[in-house]
């Protein structure tokens, strides 16, 4: 039971989960099947919980409906609605609670998603972009994801895959007599530095020499093209230039391999404190901190490319639907940014409770995925 929700100034949310797919299917069909008074009844459990987290009773929800109905009548509706698996109780004598299945169904077909304001779209954009000027795309991520934290108050992901930089310009800067820098800035402004030991004596025309040779030969190509034409710039190298300056150039370009097989996906986590924020019982503090753990675990968490790659929307994962935090019963909203060739190169996303305020979380990250993917590709 699938419903494509149109965001203006967006991409519509994809709905996920693999787990218990022919579950959700039949009771999709149930739930179609609800009446308006089921359906009014099951939105306000939802909203509610979404709100408190706390579960509601027949007697708050009687008085709270549209419709004037009994708690006797209610808790009737409770029961079917319970029967389908889309509602529990946590404890005996206590109100209902939407189970994961129960939360996928009101987000696939009876949440309305917000809009984002002219203001908001705008705050996202100078906020972003501001740190375009710096350019380091990590600078850019980053403030990405302080902007998601801040506006979520959940846990925000920027995830960056694996990048192939392509060499703009190369300067080499001594830092000790022994010691140097090699500072490498890609065609969209990535900027990465590296560490070198330099030959004894080495005159600082011999680090502009240096670099001036290899701008000369590598510009406009990858790293990976870069360390394929290694061998062959020694050689020239060692025609062209002095002793010194070749042993700058050799330590340039072992620079330059290293950088190539570095390519490793970068990885920005933040507001993680947000999630210790309002907790009311143990069973919270103890998800919570599942959730941290699994966040400390990086290497997982680069599996979210895989997880975005199939679709352009947005992506919803609630619960167990998302095997990266099913122990924590998390949600995660995902929104993919892709380069001038469509092809993915990173998430956004916000990571929280289940009961997340998916109508206002969906079209932020949405709309910052599409400022981060325009700033990198004008970059």
């Amino acid at each position: 039971m699938e419903r494509v929700v149109q965001l203006k100034h967006a991409s519509p949310p994809a709905r996920d989960g693999e787990a218990g797919a022919s579950q959700r299917q039949a009771a999709g069909s149930q739930l179609a099947g609800l009446d308006e008074r089921s359906r009014e009844i099951f939105r306000e459990i939802v909203e509610s919980y979404l709100e408190t987290g706390a579960p509601v009773g027949s007697r708050n929800l009687s008085r709270a409906l549209s419709i004037s109905l009994s708690p006797a009548s209610v808790r009737n509706v409770m029961a079917d609605l319970e029967a389908l698996g889309l509602l529990y109780a946590p404890h005996t004598s206590a109100g209902r609670l939407p189970t994961e299945l129960g939360l996928r169904f009101f987000v696939d077909a009876l949440m309305q998603f917000g809009e984002l304001t002219q203001e908001e779209r705008a705050g996202i954009e100078a906020q972003v972009a501001g740190q375009a000027d710096r350019g380091s795309v990590e600078s850019v991520l980053s403030e990405a994801g302080n902007l998601l934290s801040g506006l979520s108050r959940g846990a925000a992901i920027v995830l960056a895959g694996k990048s192939d930089l392509t060499i703009r310009h190369v300067e080499f800067v001594r830092l000790e007599p022994r010691r140097g820098l090699v500072i490498l800035v890609g065609e969209n402004g990535q900027v990465e530095n590296r560490l070198i030991d330099l030959p004894e004596g080495v005159p600082a025309d011999s680090l502009v020499e240096a670099a001036n040779y290899l701008n000369a030969h590598m510009r406009g190509k990858t790293l990976a093209g870069a360390r394929a034409d290694m061998e062959h710039a020694r050689e020239a190298a060692r025609r062209e230039v002095a002793e010194l300056t070749e042993g700058v150039i050799d330590a340039g370009l072992a620079s330059l391999s290293g950088a190539s097989e570095d390519g490793s996906p970068t990885l920005i986590v933040r507001g993680q404190a947000n999630l210790l924020e309002n907790l009311s019982a143990l069973e919270d503090l103890e998800r919570v901190q599942s959730l941290l753990a699994d966040l400390e675990r990086k290497n997982d968490i680069v599996d979210l490319l895989g997880l975005a790659e199939t679709g352009d929307g947005v992506r919803i994962f609630i619960g167990s639907e998302n095997k990266l935090f099913s122990l924590s019963g998390s949600s995660v909203v995902l929104a993919p940014y892709r380069d001038d060739d469509k092809q993915l190169v990173g998430v956004v996303g916000v990571i929280g409770p289940t009961r997340l305020n998916y109508a206002r979380v969906v079209p932020m990250v949405d709309y910052t995925a599409q400022v981060v993917g325009r700033i990198l590709r004008s970059g």
